[in-house]
């Protein structure tokens, strides 16, 4: 459709796309090396901020970096970590590791507690007020090419598309912008980053990525329940053998605690819903008790690419640069990956404006970044810990924790490398192999049902709009996942979003509710066929996340 419309173009010395943390250290690390050059950076939520989701404890090593003054200018950084607990839960209690049993890229002196949604929004402001064009409500829709195969930029969604894919009287087409470079910041599993590491074959040389699915919820709790600086790691039940993962909770300023559960997406069991395991987790007498009488205020989940040194892809293209967890910079052994993707969008920032200050030429690749990002400190702390996803996938999280403990304390990162050669979605098996798993309902006070859920990320897409869920072929669902698997997309996705219909009448569908989409990636990621492919929405639709 794109190829017959006529579409106005803008011209930038640089364009980003994404506004999570990485894009916006970029953003302003080149307007701090060269106020002159001209920076635009697209954000694909309604407002800078709003999709974004994490625990989250920071590491401030790159913001300290990017803005030293950072207190001065108001960051929303109030909570400093007081306290690390890890746990082996089991389902009536658990086991508690003494300190010096917890491995150092678990201990969290020096960090912070924080709203990472919060956070991007300031550092939005503080982008804008060294002059970089920020566009929310404008996704990177398409990659634009030059003649010479080098990427000339993107180009952002049509609007007033509906459900058949015809143009409505309010269609407007989408605007091309191009660039001397494009830097992709998308994030985990982003559209353009995944296009590009396909064409480019960037993950040639690498272990294929590894993926989780995080859960958070934050809440209100009782004053007597709370406890500032408190950090809760913690891994067993409520995930039982074969699925690997862990919980946490995370003790903010004024008596609000947030809390989720991560479940890697290497899982074999169709019938798991990782929706429920975190449900069922808050029964548990450590977040039981904490949440007696407190008030939930608001959900979400978002995919995390958590494979590390391993599986990051090489990160230049001709004309483009990958940053952030578009690129695979998530520290999984740390449960962090905000200052790394800080650091990587820094050093794309230093390696472009030292490319064009110096008069190079427009579209070439700039290996020198992928260089230049591997031998930086987060570089190094990434390469330290790159064994730790693979131990707990090999041995279990009971081995595969003391492997890390030993790789990490006593042989300081040099002990072989361990390697997964097989991608999540090849690990599901069929339904018949397993029992169905019979999840309790929820009580309406600790546990909760997707919808009631979904609401509290107030999340919202146009009615009557081309689907952003997508289908190679529409026959898989039904013929291979439905009856293969027993339609595991109806579990693994966290909003409700698909659904089986017609069961009574012996003519099973799958219904995609795309309106519920709160752009987590995950079906993007497990689809056992990679039958689904995700591409982003029109008009800022999306999850709307405050406080998060």
């Amino acid at each position: 459709m794109s190829e017959t419309i006529q579409r106005e173009s803008m011209e930038y010395d640089v364009v980003i796309v994404g506004g999570g943390p990485a894009g916006m250290a970029t953003a302003i690390k080149l307007k701090q090396l060269d106020e002159n050059l001209s920076v635009c950076l697209l954000e694909k939520s309604a407002e800078v901020g709003a999709h974004i989701l994490s625990g989250a404890i920071i590491d401030p090593k790159a913001l300290n970096e990017l803005l030293p003054n950072w207190k001065e200018l108001n960051a929303p950084i109030k909570t400093s970590v007081k306290r690390d607990e890890l746990h082996m839960f089991n389902q009536k209690g658990s086991i508690k590791f003494p300190g010096l049993m917890i491995p150092p890229s678990m201990h969290n002196d020096g960090n912070y507690i924080v709203s990472l949604s919060n956070l991007v929004r300031w550092l939005g402001e503080q982008a804008e007020a060294l002059g970089v064009e920020i566009y929310p409500g404008f996704s990177g829709a398409e990659l634009l090419y030059n003649d010479d195969g080098s990427v000339k930029g993107v180009a952002t969604p049509n609007n007033g598309v509906d459900l058949e894919g015809n143009h409505k009287p309010s269609f407007e087409p989408g605007m091309e912008l191009h660039a001397k470079y494009t830097v992709f910041a998308e994030g985990c599993r982003g559209q353009l980053g995944k296009e590009l590491i396909e064409k480019f074959e960037l993950d040639r040389e690498v272990d294929p990525q590894h993926y989780a699915i995080g859960f958070k919820e934050l809440w209100e709790v009782d004053p007597s329940q709370h406890e500032e600086g408190k950090v809760v790691h913690g891994s067993g039940w409520p995930l039982s053998k074969g699925t690997s993962g862990g919980a946490f909770s995370y003790h903010l300023d004024g008596n609000l605690v947030t809390l989720g559960l991560i479940v890697y997406l290497d899982y074999s069991n169709p019938h798991l819903s990782p929706f429920d395991e975190f449900q069922r987790m808050k029964h548990h007498p450590e977040f039981a008790t904490m949440l007696k009488g407190a008030k939930r205020l608001g959900y979400g989940a978002r995919a995390i690419a958590k494979g590390g040194w391993n599986s990051l892809v090489k990160m230049t293209v001709p004309g483009g640069l990958l940053i952030g967890c578009n690129a695979g910079t998530f520290n999984a052994a740390r449960i962090k990956g905000t200052h790394t993707a800080m650091k990587s969008g820094m050093v794309a920032a230093e390696t472009l404006f030292e490319h064009l200050s110096s008069g190079g030429e427009a579209g070439q690749t700039l290996d020198q970044y992928d260089e230049a990002f591997r031998t930086s400190w987060a570089g190094a702390e990434l390469q330290k810990t790159r064994s730790f996803g693979p131990a707990i996938h090999k041995f279990g999280a009971w081995l595969g924790g003391i492997h890390s403990w030993l790789d990490q304390v006593i042989f300081r990162g040099k002990l072989p490398t361990l390697h997964d050669d097989k991608a999540d979605h090849t690990y599901m098996k069929p339904a018949s192999e397993f029992e169905e798993i019979s999840y309790p309902k929820p009580d309406g006070e600790l546990s909760f049902d997707k919808p009631s859920s979904v609401f509290l990320s107030n999340t919202y897409h146009e009615e009557d709009i081309f689907c952003h869920l997508t289908l190679k072929d529409k026959a898989v669902p039904i013929d291979i996942n439905y009856k293969l698997y027993n339609a595991p997309e109806t579990r693994y996705c966290p909003a409700g979003v698909y659904e089986i219909v017609g069961e009574d009448e012996g003519k099973p569908a799958l219904q995609i509710n795309g309106q519920n989409c709160i752009h987590c990636k995950t079906c993007d990621i497990k689809d056992p066929t990679q039958n689904i492919v995700w591409i982003s929405p029109e008009g800022g639709g999306g999850p709307s996340y405050s406080n998060m």
